[in-house]
């Protein structure tokens, strides 16, 4: 297996904290020179351990306030009910995120929209509608306290290396 470097979790903290970085000014933050800066990047893009780059939005800026989280149960756990619940999930928008969870729920959401009338129509024309749901249990949030896109990657302490992905 392939092996993370301390160069490359310098590397992928310091694109998680700005990814508009010239290759020049990530290899100056790394302590690295231009070129190997640059190889060391795409071989992380292609290792598919950078999945892509993108703009961070203020929700609110956009008129999306409201998010919700939804536990959702599905009526049978057949593949096909849960191949067709989870390509629905993937063609809306309102649906931020969706994780399969163990205990009460199947599956959690979260769901952006600009407000309490926005959801009450996606619960109608969206939820309740996905491929197999049953149940549907909705909490409001009242204030975000944390919302992080930025992965905790540790550094390896002096001559180890953390695990990543083989290529191909």
């Amino acid at each position: 297996m392939d092996l993370l470097d301390r160069q490359d979790v310098l590397l992928l903290n310091e694109l998680q904290r700005d990814a508009r970085q010239t290759v020049q000014q990530l290899a100056a933050a790394v302590g690295l020179s231009s070129t190997p800066c640059w190889r060391r990047v795409k071989e992380l893009e292609a290792a598919g351990v950078i999945r892509g780059y993108t703009a961070l939005v203020d929700r609110a800026k956009v008129n999306l306030q409201l998010c919700v989280l939804a536990e959702i149960n599905l009526g049978r756990h057949q593949e096909g009910e849960v191949q067709r619940f989870e390509a629905a999930v993937a063609q809306s928008p309102q649906i931020v995120a969706c994780w399969s969870t163990t205990g009460q729920a199947d599956y959690v959401i979260k769901v952006l929209v600009p407000d309490i009338q926005a959801y009450e129509h996606f619960l109608h024309e969206t939820a309740f509608r996905l491929p197999g749901v049953t149940h549907v249990r909705s909490s409001v949030v009242m204030k975000e306290v944390k919302s992080e896109t930025r992965l905790p990657i540790e550094l390896p302490a002096r001559g180890a290396a953390v695990g990543k992905p083989k290529k191909g």
